[in-house]
């Protein structure tokens, strides 16, 4: 099975005969990336600390970057001037551009929405920032992503009056003095919306030949809300659609539930999206409900702070216990950080970097410590992915589960159970 369009296309290559899950290959004017994905998040036009080929030898083969972010610095304008995102940040491979949606959730203290779009408070110096659905769909032809996402009204998924999330809360509070919030009304809102945004953004899309627009299906919690979304945003016909509104304050099991109930629902032969999604056990609950990419600020944020991921869980390399370790992160990885003469450097014995290293570079704030545990983290998610893929082709999940025991209770043996032990709560924003 496969969907053509000028600015994409999506060949199905296998199916799982557990779930939902396929492999597939989607084509842009950029290149070709495997499905199931993960994208690295390249915020502000990179993947922090790491260079382009660099996050290419991880085994990316597309990246997110943010429009919002961009937006604000250096300007769309600029970026389009250098040539493209691509030329601009040196990365010659497919690039997906969220549309902003989800910082006027995230930054909702900072923001007003309204049938016209979005106000922001500039984040950098304060300023009146105005983003409608034709503005962002401007913004991303200028940064000239292969893959572009409508801009959606994200509500919190549950009422902020109860989130533990300040800056919701806040601007819970602000919309209650007004006297005008009611979340069940709020929810419908955003989905018409949502739907009246996608059209607008559809029609204002100025670079269909080389830019593949997705929709983005809302709906919170409700299943009936989700079932309404899906039938509004999959009515126009597009090269892709996404699952966005998750892991925006509800709890895992609900955000489960979701994902289950959505994601077979959209067009077969178009890639499915889920938006800032997650951790292992998330991604492969999600693989087997039918999602074929992912993004997620997990491995470089967590990088950042000397957290690892390894197949058994994650570790915190600036604990003590780690003082005297001459190990690498993980034995038999091939990052860079675990087995650098693989990638051509040169280390006494061709060892690995210690766990004993790496703890000292975060100890004395050394930027080095950062980029290593980030590469191994980016390099982490993409053997990841390699393994799911080999797991749809070959039909041995139980494989995947003996070789990755973060995943324990999510991978199915010979049926499908367990997806409720998955999205145990991605994360989404800014890198």
């Amino acid at each position: 099975m496969s969907s053509r369009f000028d600015s994409l296309q999506f060949e199905v290559m296998h199916r799982s005969a557990v779930g939902h899950a396929r492999t597939g290959v989607v084509t842009t004017p950029h290149g070709s990336f495997r499905t199931p994905a993960f994208m690295p998040v390249g915020t502000r036009g990179t993947v922090k600390g790491i260079l382009p080929e660099l996050v290419a030898q991880t085994g990316a083969e597309i990246l997110l970057n943010n429009t919002y972010h961009l937006l604000l610095r250096p300007g769309d304008e600029l970026v389009r001037e250098m040539g493209g995102a691509h030329k601009f940040m040196g990365w010659d491979r497919p690039i997906l551009t969220d549309s902003g949606g989800y910082q006027a959730y995230s930054m909702a203290d900072r923001n007003a929405v309204d049938e016209d779009g979005v106000t922001f408070s500039s984040v950098v110096d304060g300023a009146r920032i105005r983003l409608t659905p034709e503005r962002a769909i401007e913004v991303q032809n200028n940064l000239g992503a292969d893959i572009i996402m409508a801009l959606d009204d994200c509500p919190p998924s549950v009422d902020p009056a109860t989130s533990n999330q300040t800056r919701i809360r806040i601007a819970a509070d602000r919309d209650a003095r007004k006297g005008n919030y009611n979340h069940d009304a709020r929810l419908d809102e955003s989905l018409d919306r949502t739907a009246r945004w996608l059209e607008r953004c559809a029609r204002a899309h100025g670079r269909p030949g080389d830019q593949a627009l997705f929709g983005i299906v809302q709906g919170g919690t409700d299943l009936d809300r989700r079932d309404r979304s899906l039938g509004q945003v999959c009515g126009v016909d597009l090269p892709g659609y996404a699952i966005g509104g998750v892991a925006v304050g509800e709890g895992p099991e609900q955000i489960a539930s979701v994902v289950r109930h959505t994601a077979p629902k959209l067009p077969e032969d178009r890639p499915r999206y889920l938006m800032g999604v997650g951790y292992e056990r998330d991604i492969v609950a999600a693989v087997l409900a039918g999602v074929d990419m992912f993004d997620c600020v997990l491995p470089t944020r967590n990088g950042r702070s000397s957290n690892a991921f390894t197949r058994s869980g994650q570790i915190r390399l600036k604990n003590s216990k780690f003082k005297l370790d001459p190990g690498p992160i993980e034995a038999g990885c091939d990052c860079a950080a675990c087995d650098p003469a693989r990638h051509g450097m040169k280390t006494p014995e061709g060892g690995p970097f210690s766990r004993a290293y790496l703890r000292h570079l975060f100890l004395v704030d050394e930027m080095l410590g950062p980029i290593l545990v980030s590469l191994h983290n980016l390099r982490h998610f993409q053997r990841l992915m390699e393994g799911i893929r080999e797991a749809i082709v070959s039909g041995d999940w139980s494989a995947l589960a003996d070789e990755w025991p973060v995943l324990h209770g999510t991978v199915p043996r010979g049926v499908v159970r367990g997806l409720e032990g998955g999205l145990v709560g991605g994360l989404v924003g800014a890198d």
